[in-house]
């Protein structure tokens, strides 16, 4: 629960004061309650309610946050259309009210189950259920650059293509962000939601480091290692530790293990050779850390 307390107090004011004190824009206040709202979600407020309330949460507030290319959302009264592939109809109803009577811009909100590829092109954002995982991987390639944002809750989704992706971690609902991805698509979201987004590695605070004043580079896109499948057949788990040498550019120029198993170990290192830096004056040595477990 959240309590706002607001002061009755009266005193005079100056102009200037008085014109601070105009309220804000329709539009401003849209985004600045949506922005609000993404917070205590990835904040885990809202957890007490059941997980696919919080999902059909997200994706509406998705919508409000996006930003499409004019091809994709044109201006005027089209419907902005959330699809759905996979799942059950209780979390297609639950979606639908969410959206009820809610207009984005001059949008309407519009849910629809999916049943084909084709389907997909017309909505501007589709959700994958986890159920959907071999379905998704064919039309993630058919559609990575048409104007769709890609929700999935499978995870390998961002390797496969994929924007974001919803979590579930300690029992709350996290998003992460694939941002190469998000760019080829050519939607849009402010710095400041890209930074709510879920990191999908763990960087060792006692990390060894060249940059400015012994600072961890920080890290501009990498997606999750792999959790390979004989390792989950084996239901192992475990931490597995490499270093990383960065280039001034920020591209990994070598990975060398640490510590771990070595299934793990080389699931970590290959993941790693892809990541990207921040750029620096000079090469670093980083510290990577991840934990691997079943889902």
């Amino acid at each position: 629960m959240i309590i706002m307390h607001f002061s009755g107090k009266d005193r005079d004011i100056g102009e200037g004061e008085r014109l601070a004190r105009r309220p804000p824009t329709r539009a401003a206040l849209r985004i600045g309650f949506a922005l609000w709202a993404l917070q205590l979600l990835a904040l885990g407020q809202q957890q007490i309610a059941p997980e696919d309330q919080v999902k059909a949460a997200y994706l509406f507030n998705f919508a409000k946050l996006a930003e499409w290319p004019q091809t994709a959302l044109p201006d005027g009264p089209s419907p902005l259309v959330i699809g759905v592939s996979g799942g059950d109809q209780d979390f297609l109803d639950l979606l639908k009210a969410v959206v009820a009577e809610k207009v984005i811009g001059t949008h309407p909100l519009l849910v629809k189950s999916l049943s084909s590829g084709d389907d997909m092109k017309s909505c501007h954002i589709v959700f994958f259920r986890a159920s959907e995982r071999r379905r998704s991987h064919a039309a993630i390639a058919g559609l990575a650059q048409a104007g769709v944002l890609l929700v999935g809750e499978d995870k390998s989704f961002l390797r496969q293509g994929g924007m974001i992706n919803l979590v579930l971690e300690r029992g709350n609902i996290r998003f992460e962000v694939n941002p190469d991805a998000l760019d080829r698509s050519g939607i849009h979201f402010s710095s400041k939601i890209l930074a709510m987004a879920k990191a999908g590695y763990e960087s060792s605070a006692a990390a060894v480091s060249n940059s400015p004043a012994g600072a961890a580079r920080q890290l501009a896109h990498g997606v999750p290692p792999e959790y390979p499948a004989i390792a989950e057949r084996m239901n192992l788990s475990g931490t597995a530790q490499v270093q990383v040498l960065v280039k001034a550019d920020g591209t990994v120029k070598e990975v060398k293990v640490l510590g771990g198993h070595p299934l793990l170990t080389d699931a970590l290192a290959r993941a790693v050779r892809l990541w990207r830096y921040q750029p620096g004056p000079k090469e670093t040595v980083e510290i990577v850390k991840f934990s691997f477990g079943p889902p």
